[in-house]
């Protein structure tokens, strides 16, 4: 931190009490006063940017567990056989 030699010096009860009031100077420039009315209607006030997306529907393509994959008994994923965990076992490596 640069030092001005050539400042007026102060007292340390002085400077303490500058390094609050500058302090509290800055807290009170940084607050800002938030109201929420409900926090149930927070959301819809928030316009998303572009199109109104209301009326479309995703369509999805589901495709049936292949015969190298297995369905992993703890945490119901999909996986590949390079994946379970010892072979036989209805379990991932990652959930063993």
């Amino acid at each position: 931190m640069a030092t001005d030699y050539d400042a007026p010096r102060r007292s340390a009860e002085e400077e303490q009490d500058r390094g609050i009031e500058v302090l509290d100077a800055a807290s009170q420039a940084t607050k800002k006063p938030m109201v929420v009315d409900d926090e149930a209607n927070l959301g819809e006030d928030l316009e998303l940017p572009g199109a109104d997306l209301s009326d479309v529907t995703l369509t999805v393509a589901v495709v049936p567990e292949q015969a190298d994959e297995f369905t992993c008994t703890q945490c119901f994923l999909v996986k590949h056989e390079s994946q379970r965990n010892r072979a036989g076992a209805e379990v991932c490596a990652d959930c063993a």
